[in-house]
């Protein structure tokens, strides 16, 4: 009878074991793909900023040099150098403007990146979440079982098998069940 319910709470005792330690895992490797997805949106965002820093620099270096030779052109021929300088104005602007643009759409596009990696970090951990309750529910229902197989063999051994047996069995996983 005692050897019953030993047996009974030991195998217990390891679904649970079990359960924490598979538990555990889930968490381990949610938090690594967290992690993960941080970093890989952190060196984006990086990737991105050094790219419209170093295209900004380019396009400060072409108008400064734009507006140096200008400079001296006009300084050593004239009013026809001074058109060249406003061509080269224009250019220097144009180029300012595509680098701007080009700037905001790599920032755009991290940031989208940046965006699904978070949505997919969440939806791992929501399913590793319901994976893990449907495993604690799982073992639950497994020891109910086990404390009401120990219950039932301990009132068979006794005598008092019957009938209200499977009340008791229907009536205690009923409960559980409910509060789950």
């Amino acid at each position: 009878m005692a050897s019953n319910q030993n047996q009974a709470s030991y195998m217990a005792g390891e679904t649970k074991a079990r359960t924490e330690e598979k538990t555990g895992q889930m968490m381990d490797k949610a938090g690594q793909a967290t992690e993960a997805t941080k970093q890989k949106a952190g060196e984006t965002a990086e990737a991105t900023k050094q790219k419209a820093g170093e295209a900004k620099d380019k396009t400060a270096q072409t108008a400064q040099a734009a507006k140096d030779r200008a400079a001296e052109s006009k300084d050593q021929t004239g009013s026809f150098l001074g058109e060249k300088t406003e061509a080269a104005k224009q250019k220097a602007a144009e180029a300012t403007e595509a680098a701007k643009q080009k700037t905001s759409e790599t920032a755009q596009y991290a940031q989208e990146r940046s965006s699904d990696a978070a949505q997919y970090t969440k939806e791992s951990a929501v399913a590793g979440k319901d994976k893990t309750s449907g495993v604690l529910q799982q073992a639950s229902e497994t020891v109910v079982n086990a404390v009401v197989g120990a219950k039932d063999a301990v009132a068979n051994t006794l005598g008092m098998g019957g009938d209200n047996t499977n009340t008791a069995k229907d009536t205690t996983t009923e409960k559980i069940t409910r509060d789950h």
